[in-house]
């Protein structure tokens, strides 16, 4: 399975223990669309870290970056371990 598909997964896991079931395409925003809430970001941070050795200390947080899942997978292409 591809990083892209791995956290589509978790994201359309998050979403349906939320009570979202719409679909949810590569490119759509997840936070400033107010589908997730930063409780929410925490979760996707710490699946990023355990999942693909991201450290968000040595890289930073910038929550435009986590806005889409196309995002999401572009962050971890560029920095995972």
């Amino acid at each position: 399975m591809s990083s892209q598909q791995e956290i589509r997964t978790f994201i359309e896991q998050v979403l349906r223990e939320k009570g979202d079931l719409r679909p949810i395409g590569d490119t759509d925003s997840l936070m400033l669309s107010g589908r997730l809430e930063s409780i929410d970001v925490l979760g996707i941070i710490m699946f990023l870290e355990r999942r693909f050795g991201l450290n968000f200390a040595r890289i930073g947080f910038d929550q435009t970056q986590l806005d889409s899942i196309q995002l999401i997978d572009e962050l971890v292409q560029s920095h995972a371990s």
